[in-house]
């Protein structure tokens, strides 16, 4: 199984900066796309960024300009940089992963998630 470890939320004034981490650990044999998603009350979950393996980004719209995603394949971790923060960047911030893992029956890639990390941006 592969486990994702989110940290680095918390509560910042609009304007200010945070940056989160997830790092995956278990019995994979990879680590393809990796990203961010994030959940406000009353809404549905959405994509932040998104990064493969070999750096390709993709941002949302909302945070292009101020959202940098990054990772490091040495340590399976990656990593949201979030600067000019606002209000409507409040949410649940969860990390996901497609591993490749091995079975008896061979190999396969599956999508894993964190347990999200709280953001809030309020003065």
């Amino acid at each position: 199984q592969v486990q994702l470890v989110e940290s680095g939320g918390g509560l910042v004034q609009p304007g200010g900066s945070l940056r989160l981490s997830c790092a995956a650990s278990g019995s994979m044999v990879s680590i393809n796309d990796m990203g961010w998603h994030r959940q406000a009350p009353g809404k549905e979950r959405e994509l932040v960024a998104a990064i493969t393996r070999t750096s390709i980004t993709n941002y949302a719209d909302s945070v292009k300009g101020r959202f940098t995603i990054s990772r490091d394949n040495a340590k399976n971790t990656v990593y949201l940089q979030m600067n000019s923060l606002k209000p409507e960047d409040t949410a649940d911030y969860y990390c996901n992963a497609r591993a490749v893992v091995g079975s008896v029956i061979g190999l396969s890639a599956n999508d894993y998630w964190g347990q999200g990390t709280q953001v809030t941006v309020s003065s």
